[in-house]
């Protein structure tokens, strides 16, 4: 399965769930995670590997960490090939004032916001799936 690539059908079908973690940022220089962290999702870039961990295996292993922040899941499986589908939805929130950092897994888009605004975020999104694809542009 490839996933949806009309921007009108994913705003339609992306059902947006929002998990109870709290997810931090940290970043590991020498591209090793310590014991008892095991990261949602992991990158690696020139300055170190960045993990997205829950915020309580972070602290119970006295990792530095940033960004407090809560997961929304767009559960529509989206194409890693849909067009401005990001955009859209990151465009939105961006109107509302509200930071999000996403990413694009396999199956779905993840977007990772500020604890104190998720609520209104998730409102957001599940009302914006509901417009018309024209008027949420």
């Amino acid at each position: 399965m490839s996933g949806e690539k009309d921007q009108g059908r994913l705003q339609q079908m992306m059902a947006p769930e929002l998990r109870p973690e709290t997810f931090v940022y940290c970043t590991f220089p020498d591209f090793r995670l310590p014991a008892g962290i095991h990261p949602i999702c992991t990158f690696r870039e020139v300055e170190g590997m960045t993990a997205i961990v829950e915020r309580s295996q972070a602290v119970r292993a006295e990792v530095p960490h940033i960004f407090e922040a809560r997961l929304i899941t767009l559960t529509v499986h989206s194409s890693l090939e849909a067009i401005g589908f990001l955009a859209m939805v990151s465009a939105n929130l961006a109107r509302a004032g509200i930071p999000c950092n996403a990413v694009a897994a396999f199956h779905h888009d993840h977007l990772f916001i500020p604890v104190d605004r998720a609520g209104e975020a998730l409102s957001l999104l599940e009302a914006l799936s509901q417009r018309d694809a024209q008027a949420a542009i």
